[in-house]
């Protein structure tokens, strides 16, 4: 079992930066962030996996960093010249593969709120 915590989030004015944070109750070699807001479905954000390679979606490339501290079992997610389309609820998920199981662990999520 995997817990994961996030915080960080709040509201903040158009063009403005946040930083959230998820910490893992053990080290997670494959991590991401996702976001859902009102009406819309889960979309994925961001990737980190093995070796610290990050891949993200377009809506966030040049303006989102995934990176993490292995000595923490934390994640981030840097958010920068963030735009009101980027208000949702921010998920920390994380992937364990088990031979053929694989695992799939979210954390409670927390809200980012862009206005002015």
């Amino acid at each position: 079992q995997v817990q994961l915590v996030e915080s960080g989030g709040g509201l903040v004015q158009p063009g403005g930066s946040l930083r959230l944070s998820c910490a893992a109750s053990r080290s997670i070699v494959n991590m991401g962030w996702y976001r859902q807001a009102p009406g819309k479905e889960r979309e994925l954000v961001g990737v980190i996996a093995n070796g610290d390679i990050t891949n993200y979606a377009d809506s966030v490339k040049g303006r989102f960093t995934i990176s993490r501290d292995n000595a923490k079992n934390t994640m981030y997610l840097q958010m920068n010249s963030l735009k009101p389309e980027d208000t949702a609820v921010y998920y920390c998920n994380a992937g364990i593969q088990l031979g053929a199981q694989y695992y799939s662990y979210w954390g409670q999520g927390t809200q980012v709120t862009v206005s002015s």
